[in-house]
């Protein structure tokens, strides 16, 4: 499997879409002016403390305080179960790192407990703990990687408490490339320790790469053949990031300088306003409905106009085996995070059962987020958690509809008629006026002069007032006034 990274910059945004074999499976945007923060440190203080929820307000500089809990923070004593009230004070200041982006209402998530990346390996400066990414799964490697580390530290004449895990970049790294990298993580953790005892509070200590750096950095795997850079400028800026760190992928880099959008050569335009769409079509004629909320996202599975060629239950498992691979592509490329509850089709054959999840499961393993499925519930849906650091795709690219706040639905025009004569009965009742004028969308205002047009007198013969009606096209469905002549 062939995968590629086509980076779109521009001084405004930053985005890299992820293509396997000419499919698009992943998107990430960042704007210039707005940042994402998970990995940043701040010297934060204490706004307060909720001895209730074992957490705390933390001022960082940000526009809304974040938020840690008492499991986040280090304790001298290293007991994990001490109340907030003994791990922190209102006004104290405090280092912190951010674990999740701000994500609607809700502020930042942080720990104490910091952790800096590289190519290869995450520098805790707090443990000395060695550990290694689960996803390199061959225990001859695993040894080798710790001896390895063993050997860097050794010959660094590091001392001093620092723990390290390899990530899953590292596989196959050789003794140069790790120590390179050690050496980088303690230039910069020295660095970091310096701010921090001289920073005011509240402040920046450390800001995480920017997009493309950061794509280098966690995205590349032994799988991409080219990394393609529309913008020669930060073209440039990649290349010397390479150079600095990451010389192996110097012949991957690719300056893209055609008249034509690189987004749009790949069809990655076309991809990302799909996944802002509700629903996905599966090739086999099913489809699928993505509810992201709050709390939780909904994925529902349909048969739609799939029939299949033997039996029912043949066509219920070929279109819960298509819509396994397409919820794990969809889940990587709408960024959705949290629970996610996955309502397949019902299928009779435990063994149709079994290979629907386990279907489900491998195409997982190509997720860089973390998953876990949980299991069935007795109603037959499929529990499922992804671990959510930034904003989902629709987050970053979208807002809540101004006419429907959100909801997803709009009030009928109908509707809207009865909220009218209602309100016009309100200030009748509150008010002496000659008549009123009803300001209105197109849609409402036909259906009061149509078919509410019987209400309509009725309703002015009752309050001894005449009522007129004006069409304002920039109103939405939901939008009207009513004006006191």
């Amino acid at each position: 499997m062939s995968e590629e990274i086509l980076m779109n910059i521009t001084p405004m945004e930053s985005r890299v879409a992820v293509v396997e074999n000419g499919v698009l499976q992943e998107v990430h945007v960042e704007r210039t002016q707005k940042r994402g923060i998970v990995g940043n440190i701040y010297k934060g203080r204490v706004a307060r403390v909720l001895p209730g929820m074992q957490a705390a307000f933390v001022d960082v500089g940000l526009d809304r305080a974040a938020f840690i809990h008492a499991s986040e923070i280090s304790s001298r004593e290293g007991n994990a179960v001490e109340p907030i009230s003994a791990l922190v004070h209102e006004g104290q200041s405090l280092v912190v790192q951010v674990t999740k982006d701000p994500i609607g209402t809700k502020g930042a998530r942080l720990t104490t407990q910091l952790s800096i990346p590289s190519r290869y390996l995450v520098y805790m400066p707090s443990t000395s703990h060695v550990g290694i990414s689960l996803r390199i799964e061959d225990e001859a490697e695993r040894e080798r990687l710790k001896q390895v580390v063993a050997e860097c530290v050794a010959a660094e004449g590091i001392e001093e408490n620092g723990g390290f895990i390899l990530r899953t970049a590292a596989e196959g790294a050789g003794k140069d490339e790790i120590l390179m990298d050690i050496r980088y993580l303690r230039r910069l953790w020295e660095q970091i320790a310096g701010q921090i005892k001289t920073a005011p509070t509240p402040t920046v200590i450390y800001e995480d790469l920017a997009l493309p750096m950061r794509t280098l950095r966690d995205l590349v795997n032994p799988r991409i053949e080219k990394i393609r850079i529309d913008s020669r400028e930060n073209f440039q800026k990649v290349g010397q990031f390479v150079d600095e760190l990451m010389p192996e992928l110097g012949e991957y880099l690719e300056h893209y300088p055609g008249e034509r959008p690189i987004f749009d050569l790949y069809g990655v335009e076309d991809e990302i306003q799909r996944a802002l769409e509700r629903k996905v079509p599966l090739k086999s004629g099913g489809y699928l409905v993505i509810d992201p909320a709050e709390a939780m996202s909904t994925i529902d599975v349909n048969t739609g106009a799939f029939v299949g060629h033997r039996t029912l239950e043949e066509t219920i498992f070929k279109t819960n085996l298509e819509a396994a691979t397409a919820i794990a592509r969809q889940l990587r490329l709408r960024n959705l995070g949290g629970i996610i509850i996955i309502d397949f089709i019902d299928m009779e054959d435990e063994e149709h059962r079994r290979q629907v999840l386990r279907t489900l499961e491998k195409q997982l393993e190509r997720d860089h987020a973390k998953t876990n499925i949980i299991g069935i519930t007795e109603l037959g849906l499929v529990q499922m958690t992804r671990k959510r650091t930034r904003e989902s795709l629709e987050q970053v690219l979208c807002e809540p509809c101004e006419h429907c706040q959100g909801r997803g639905k709009l009030k009928t025009p109908e509707t809207v008629c009865y909220e009218i004569f209602r309100e016009i009965l309100r200030e009748a009742r509150a008010y002496q006026a000659e008549g009123y004028r009803v300001l209105a969308n197109q849609k409402v205002i036909d259906r009061l002069l149509d078919e509410e047009s019987g209400n309509v007198a009725d309703l002015e013969a009752f309050i001894g007032r005449s009522i007129k009606f004006q069409v304002e096209s920039m109103y939405g469905q939901e939008q009207y006034d009513v004006v006191l002549l």
